[in-house]
């Protein structure tokens, strides 16, 4: 079957966006991103505040297979200055690919184009990622096989490490208990990753949570009304498995509840 890699269009947002919400519904059940969100990331990626201004160049593609659009990607290249982070410095990446599982040979032919533009850029590294612009959708998910095939086949290799995303209804969590240590106290305030829950003792922070609850970013994304995410968890290492962490859980969901 013939297949056609071009530059992404905006008469393509539509086919593009239901393929992202294929790939987002995989991970996460009843979330998806309306249109505004995919464009919006192609452009830029305000939720990235300390990454993206390091990015210099962006290139989306497509592969269209009669008339329709089966696969797409998204690209960054990285700036070679000293204000870039040393991994990312004079790299590139595939930020995202989504592809029909079917559809193997647009895939291929889609990442070699990839490949062939990062090569033209002449940067020192590439990587292979697929962080969508929705809750929880980043990395290469255990349920996007297809995704993780199409990369090997094109020589990424993988060198990082594995994640393991756990979700739950907020009724189902743990109440805070008594607190585990005698004159443990819990001090609300405001965070780098939304609210945050910090465990002092004796005026020392031996424990940290911090929960963002508006995932809807103002009502922008109505389909995450309701879910929330921990955007950071930890105790100090002389005080893990003395329940602070589980203490901390349970008063941020009593929080929420």
């Amino acid at each position: 079957m013939t297949v056609e890699i071009r530059r992404f269009q905006r008469s393509d947002r539509d086919q593009v966006t239901g393929l992202v919400n294929a790939h987002v519904t995989a991970v996460v059940p009843g979330v998806s991103v309306p249109v505004n969100a995919v464009m919006s990331q192609l452009e830029r990626d305000p939720g990235e505040f300390i990454v993206d201004p390091w990015v210099v160049e962006r290139q989306t593609f497509v592969a269209v297979e009669r008339d329709a659009v089966v696969a797409g990607a998204h690209l960054l290249r990285y700036g070679s200055d000293e204000s870039v982070g040393d991994s990312y410095r004079n790299t590139a990446e595939v930020r995202w690919l989504v592809c029909k599982p079917e559809a193997r040979q647009a895939g291929d032919s889609l990442l070699q184009k990839c490949s062939e533009v990062m090569d033209g850029w002449g940067v020192g590294r590439q990587y292979a990622d697929g962080s969508l612009p929705a809750l929880a959708t980043y990395g290469v998910p255990a349920c996007w096989p297809h995704i993780r095939s199409l990369y090997r086949r094109a020589g990424f290799l993988f060198d990082g490490h594995v994640e393991v995303i756990l979700a739950s209804d907020v009724d189902r969590l743990p109440e805070a208990p008594t607190p585990p240590i005698p004159g443990l106290e819990v001090l609300r305030s405001v965070g780098n990753c939304g609210t945050r829950f910090s465990a002092m003792l004796d005026e020392v922070t031996v424990g940290v949570i911090e929960v963002e609850t508006d995932m809807t970013e103002g009502g922008t994304r109505s389909r995450l009304s309701g879910w929330g995410d921990v955007g950071n968890l930890h105790t100090i290492e002389s005080f893990r498995r003395k329940g602070v962490g589980t203490w901390l859980v349970g008063t941020a969901a009593d929080w929420l509840r």
